[in-house]
């Protein structure tokens, strides 16, 4: 490990310079730089650190892995030299993406069944397609084109809840993204499981195979929600997540169905119940979280509860608008999610920061409301605090793990940029994302993806399609 060193020169978002305090003096020659294994520069580092710190010509060292310096490129430069460099010319290096909540092999089913409600779509259309048509291969297929979009688009961590969690895992690890990957748990006939009780089951046995074997790979259960599980059922959940020192993620308080039906079975809401269970008895992540009333926001609060907001499904489903703005303001845990491809139906953060800045502010006719670093940070540090990572991942911080993008701003919508954190929000899209790092290794490169075979994905892809397609059809004849 090198020693690590930090440069205090930066710039506040309004770019204002402050003074540099170099570790090392300029006039050190090459021979003197210690040996690293990456330099990321560029004309802005946007740390997201807590302090809202804009380097302007900044750079990042990293070193197995680590974190080992931010601050002034020309200080870094003296100071280490890297076996690869990513040139920094129009260039803002920030944190990855943090994508709280995604279905990613679904991928496959991205078009399948569109403009229906809820529970429509899910036990007229997903259900039975999957009980059809999910195998180890789908889930393999689907996830490599997720993890396909996904870095092209900046993402470097993401929370995923699907069958076939062996096989998740396995893409995760080749294709180099980091992933906290649950069992899913769901009480009728699945893909990969007859119950809830085999769920569970089969669960322990993947978060036993997967538990600290790969320090990008996360296993968790994933109990899909409290209209699929009885209480005993979801109280089950917990003790095996606090067994085996996991954490869990649910789909809570998502549609008026959800909220009526919690009310009608077990007389109260959804976040009543899981609070009187003990449910967040241990880590707990919250997809969705729709319609929390008052009292249920300080249980979140209370119980560290890490909620996920999803705008553009919630849009598209028709399940409600988030209180996101009431939730951040009382000290909720937060960060944001795409969910599944099937209900979105793309996996584009960018278009969810923007969706849930703007989905804010007409719904509360207050154009101050969710600033742009506030969803900055929900994309970011933020959900990575929300996903129990924070003290790894979600900012670029001396010690942390390497997970950085370079987002390229010479493109006609970046012209002019007066701010940076502003046209990351409002003006970014996938295409910007110009190289990906994740744990310190370079997954794309100048827009190139390293790890993934493209070209046979999409191959893949489109076979499988044909045949779902077809089977539809002869389905519905």
């Amino acid at each position: 490990m090198k020693r690590i060193s930090i440069c205090f020169s930066f710039v506040f978002v309004s770019l204002s310079l402050a003074a540099c305090n170099p570790s090392q003096e300029q006039g050190s020659s090459m021979a003197d730089a210690d040996q690293i294994d990456l330099i990321i520069m560029g004309d802005y580092v946007i740390s997201m650190d807590g302090s809202s710190s804009v380097y302007k010509d900044g750079a990042v060292a990293i070193d197995e892995g680590l974190i080992l310096a931010v601050g002034d490129a020309a200080d870094i430069s003296a100071e280490y030299s890297a076996a690869e460099i990513l040139p920094g010319e129009n260039r803002i290096v920030m944190p990855g993406l943090v994508n709280g909540h995604s279905h990613a092999a679904m991928t496959l089913l991205r078009g399948v069944a569109d403009d229906l409600a809820l529970m429509d779509w899910l036990n007229n259309y997903i259900f039975p397609a999957e009980v059809q048509f999910v195998d180890t291969e789908f889930v393999r297929i689907g996830t490599e084109l997720a993890c396909w979009e996904m870095i092209r688009g900046g993402t470097t961590t993401f929370v995923d809840m699907y069958y076939f969690p062996d096989t998740i895992a396995q893409v995760v690890d080749s294709c180099g993204m980091r992933a906290m990957i649950s069992a899913t748990v769901i009480d009728q006939r699945s893909p990969d499981a007859e119950n809830a009780a085999d769920s569970i089951r089969k669960g322990i046995g993947f978060i036993e195979r997967w538990k600290n074997k790969n320090s990008r790979i996360t296993p968790i259960f994933g109990p899909h929600a409290n209209y699929t599980l009885n209480a005993e059922q979801l109280k089950a959940t917990r003790a095996a997540a606090i067994e085996h020192d996991t954490s869990i993620s649910i789909h809570m308080s998502e549609s008026p169905f959800e909220l009526q039906y919690s009310k009608d079975t077990f007389g109260m809401t959804s976040v009543e119940l899981a609070e009187s269970i003990g449910f967040f008895d241990g880590p707990t992540i919250a997809a969705h979280m729709v319609w929390p009333t008052e009292e249920e926001i300080s249980i979140l609060v209370e119980r560290k509860v890490g909620v996920i907001h999803n705008p553009t499904s919630n849009m598209k489903i028709a399940s409600g608008i988030s209180p996101v703005a009431e939730m951040l303001q009382a000290g909720v845990r937060m960060g944001l999610g795409t969910d599944g491809a099937a209900s979105n139906n793309d996996l584009d953060m960018w278009e969810e920061m923007r969706l849930a800045a703007f989905l804010q502010k007409v719904d509360r006719m207050d154009p101050v409301v969710m600033s742009a670093p506030t969803v900055l940070k929900m994309a970011t540090s933020g959900g990575a605090t929300a996903i129990g990572l924070g003290d790894t991942i979600g900012s670029i911080e001396v010690g942390k793990r390497a997970d950085i993008i370079q987002v390229a701003f010479d493109d006609v919508h970046h012209v002019p940029t007066y701010d940076v954190i502003s046209h990351l929000v409002y003006v970014t899209d996938e295409q910007d994302v110009a190289s990906v790092v994740v744990d310190g290794k370079v997954l794309m490169k100048d827009r190139q993806l390293l790890t993934i075979d493209t070209k046979r994905v999409a191959e893949e892809a489109k076979a499988f399609a044909t045949e779902i397609q077809t089977a539809l059809y002869e389905l519905n004849r």
